[in-house]
Parts: structure tokens; C-alpha cells; sequence
């Protein structure tokens, strides 16, 4: 499990493609000592298992495997040498809860339609797959890229959120720009509740 707080932006250094995926090198400024074999790193959302990590040059690095489903259902098809992605360790027993329970299974991908610069933040409104839409509310959860956000506004497939200096800073969104596609997370709670609902008869599937 994460939080949605991102700690540390990562470099995708290597690709290797494969008939089942593909591998990705990922350059950090993790020590290595956290970086077991089999410890599980959120990449801008996605939950993925260190399968080899190293040292090159003054820089630290991981490999990750990425299988087919993944590269169809997210955004890291699309990922190239050069890509910066936003990274988040596992939570340890005993670790606060800063943002909300995130899984890093990530259910589809949404297209920013726009960014607004108000003041000190920037509104990121976004346009998110009709089939989970229903999950999002005003006020709620949402992990976009593996970051924790509060939905501000929502209008059918429409939904935005806000973002304070210290988080374009320490995460991806700083460069983010209308056209970006972005790896969604709906909250836990409310998809487990319209299960729940739905095996009831109380809501339509």
C-alpha cells in the first residue's frame, strides 16, 4: 500500500522491450539499502517489484518489469528514455497516513483538458474514463500519477484539482501541460462501497 506523497522523482535511464513487457531502468537518489529485490515502488501511480538495482556513475538505479496488461491500462506504453515519473515507496507498519490509502493498481488513464494558473496554485481540469467517473466525487480522493489530491469540482466526465507550490515542485505536475495523459486511482473506499451497492441491486452496474 502507498499514500499518494510523492518522495522522489525518477529518470527512466534504460528500456529493454520484451514479448511479454518490458523492462525499465529507473535512476534515483534511493539509497540502495531501500531498494530490496521484490520491495514494491509506486511509478507515477503504478505499483511495480524492484527485480535488480545498482550504481552508475554518482547515480543510483532499479530495474522493474512491466507486463502487457500494464502497458495497455496505463500511461508507461508510452514512457520513453528521459521520462520523469513521480515515485512513492511502500508504506512500512507504523508509517503516518499523510494522503489516503492508495493500492497502485491503477484503474485507467485520464487526459488533462486544461491548466489555470490562479494565483499560488494551478487548477488541473481533467476528463477521466466514463466507466469511472461515477467514483468520483467532490471532496474525495483521487491518486492521479501517484499523487494524493482532493477532487475540487466535478461536472460529468469533468473533474479538477487544485495544486500548491510545494507539490508542482516536488512532483511531475510542474511540467504538466493540456494533452497529458494521466494514470487515475478512484478512491478505495468509494469502489468498494459500489460493489457492495451493486451486489445489493441498489445500483446500476
Amino acid at each position: 500500500m502507498f499514500t499518494g506523497l510523492i518522495d522522489h522523482i525518477g529518470e527512466v535511464i534504460a528500456l529493454r522491450e520484451k514479448p511479454q513487457g518490458r523492462t525499465l531502468r529507473i535512476a534515483t537518489d534511493y539509497e540502495l539499502e531501500t531498494l530490496a529485490l521484490g520491495a514494491s515502488i509506486a511509478c507515477s501511480g503504478i505499483c511495480l517489484t524492484v527485480i535488480a538495482q545498482g550504481e552508475q556513475g554518482n547515480r543510483h538505479w532499479f530495474d522493474v518489469d512491466a507486463a502487457q496488461e500494464t502497458l495497455h491500462k496505463t500511461t508507461l506504453g508510452g514512457w520513453a528514455i528521459g521520462e520523469t515519473i513521480n515515485l512513492e515507496r511502500a508504506m512500512r507498519l507504523g508509517d503516518a497516513l499523510g494522503g489516503h490509502m492508495v493500492s497502485g493498481h491503477v484503474d485507467g488513464v485520464a487526459e488533462l483538458v486544461s491548466r489555470d494558473e490562479i494565483e499560488d496554485t494551478a487548477r488541473f481540469t481533467l476528463i477521466a474514463p466514463s466507466h469511472l467517473s461515477r467514483f468520483i466525487a467532490q471532496k474525495g480522493s483521487v491518486t492521479l500519477d501517484g499523487t494524493s489530491l482532493t477532487v475540487n469540482n466535478v461536472d460529468g466526465n469533468h473533474f479538477d484539482v487544485l495544486l500548491i507550490p510545494h507539490t508542482l515542485k516536488v512532483t511531475t505536475w510542474g511540467a504538466k501541460n493540456a494533452g497529458a495523459r494521466i494514470n487515475l486511482e478512484v478512491d478505495l473506499i468509494a469502489r468498494h462501497v459500489a460493489r457492495l451497492l451493486e451486489s445489493q441491486g441498489r445500483l446500476d452496474s
